[in-house]
């Protein structure tokens, strides 16, 4: 997570530690504490949470319909049909140089500690708008305050931080299942199996990590925070909060040594966001974070709530100079042929925000580590505006169809430049811009910096 804020450490930063980056993005021991402590130095940094600045320019005429293209993370090669630990999964096609999945459900099935219990119920879904991330637990008084406020439709506490499951460091939430469930992502809120797995004590596995790390439904995981704990998979499903990969009971986040009631996420979806985030921010305790979830377009008197790519509130401002788009191109190009590798950031193999991260460096450009906090670094575009250097975003994640997770970067003549799978190697294709396409953003090195420092993205 990233941004204008401090970061937001845990009380169970490990002395020394330095910090790891989200299993979103599969980081394994590499780059974790040298203590070799189960939680990480940070309890910010949760991929895809992006900063909230004040309304977004809609992108003209263009469709933002929730694709459900696969992507690095969530793919199979060409056709194979994979899915985490079992034969039966979301088909997959190629298309454009992306896989795109043709179901999306759910992977669960009980488990003997949830015999007899009953799923919490779902009466309605609820959108997740913003995030609120506290350095240790937040003010008792705040969750009320927050709840009085007139735009905002509901508010929970979640218990918010990093713990190891199979030697990866995962962002992961603590929960009251009956009463976060209504705030995940369409897909997965609906699973009664799922949740009634996470009351039982189990976890639940984002589809992307549960996919790449080849995790199974029958087999449990290891887990270290604050203790080593064996749980069993309650179930693979992405929540919808970008990044965050596994959620628990709140009673088994305790357990691990989260820190209590750290965070709350609102939803407020008739909210300008830009103006109700300031207002928590004066509620709220300093060096708090606080965070939009979603992209909220602002077209003259019209507030509407999106899930596309593109910083709020950018109407102006500096995009990289024609040196540094220059040496950007340049080093994304020297990395053809060389293999894309889950959580891979450099120098010779990488993931697809990996490679773009990477090759902005070299640019002396700072950017976020994950596509959907890339997705912020700057305005949507039209696509008559499209120009060399320009990041493609997609939405791809069968079971969070609304969230961004793959990102390419367009070089020019139709054609774009990724990372685009396991088993693949980084290429040029020709730029899709069909079902699945998220938007195109110009990326803002002041602003790509804002995102990459702010831990609650």
């Amino acid at each position: 997570m990233t941004g204008i804020l401090g970061q937001a450490r845990s009380r169970l930063t490990p002395p020394n530690a330095q910090p790891a980056r989200s299993a979103g993005v599969a980081q394994r021991s590499a780059g974790s504490s040298p203590t070799g402590a189960g939680v990480s130095a940070f309890v910010g940094a949760i991929p895809g949470v992006h900063s909230g600045l004040p309304g977004n320019r809609a992108l003209p005429g263009q469709s933002q319909s929730p694709g459900q293209s696969q992507s690095p993370g969530q793919r199979s090669s060409p056709g194979k049909s994979q899915s985490p630990g079992q034969s039966q999964s979301p088909g997959q096609r190629r298309s454009g140089g992306r896989l795109q999945a043709t179901t999306s459900a759910v992977l669960a099935k009980p488990l003997p500690s949830s015999a007899g219990s009953r799923a919490p119920g779902l009466r309605r879904l609820l959108q997740a708008d913003v995030l609120v991330v506290g350095q240790r637990a937040l003010p008792s008084g705040l969750l009320a305050r927050l709840r009085r406020l007139g735009v905002v439709a509901a508010a929970v506490p979640v218990d918010a931080g990093r713990v190891r499951v199979n030697g990866v460091f995962v962002n992961v939430l603590g929960v009251n299942p009956a009463a976060f469930r209504p705030f995940a992502a369409r897909p997965t809120a609906r699973s009664d199996t799922l949740w009634q797995n996470v009351a039982a004590g189990g976890m639940a596995i984002s589809y992307t990590m549960g996919k790449q790390d080849r995790l199974k439904l029958n087999k449990p995981v290891q887990v270290t925070g604050a203790s080593v704990k064996t749980l069993p998979v309650a179930g693979f499903g992405t929540v919808g909060i970008g990044g965050v990969d596994a959620v628990v009971s709140d009673a088994v986040a305790r357990s691990l040594g989260l820190p209590a009631a750290n965070a709350i996420v609102i939803s407020a979806p008739h909210a300008r966001l830009d103006r109700l985030m300031a207002r928590i921010k004066r509620l709220a305790p300093a060096n708090t974070a606080v965070a939009a979830l979603v992209t909220q377009v602002v077209m003259g008197t019209t507030t509407v709530t999106s899930s596309a790519a593109g910083a709020a509130g950018v109407s102006t401002g500096q995009g990289l100079t024609a040196v540094e788009t220059a040496k950007f191109l340049a080093a994304a190009k020297s990395r053809l042929g060389m293999p894309y590798v889950w959580g891979g950031s450099g120098p010779t193999q990488f993931d697809c925000s990996g490679l773009v991260q990477w090759s902005m460096a070299q640019a002396g450009i700072v950017m976020p580590r994950v596509a959907a906090d890339q997705a912020r670094t700057g305005p949507l575009l039209p696509l008559s505006q499209l120009q060399p250097g320009d990041l493609l975003f997609y939405h791809t994640d069968p079971t969070a169809p609304n969230f961004i997770s793959h990102v390419a970067i367009y070089i020019g003549n139709g054609q774009m430049l990724q990372a685009p799978e396991p088993g693949m190697n980084v290429e040029i294709v020709a730029a899709d811009f069909g079902a699945g396409f998220a938007g195109a953003v110009r990326v803002y090195p002041k602003i790509s910096a804002a995102v990459a420092g702010n831990p609650a993205g």
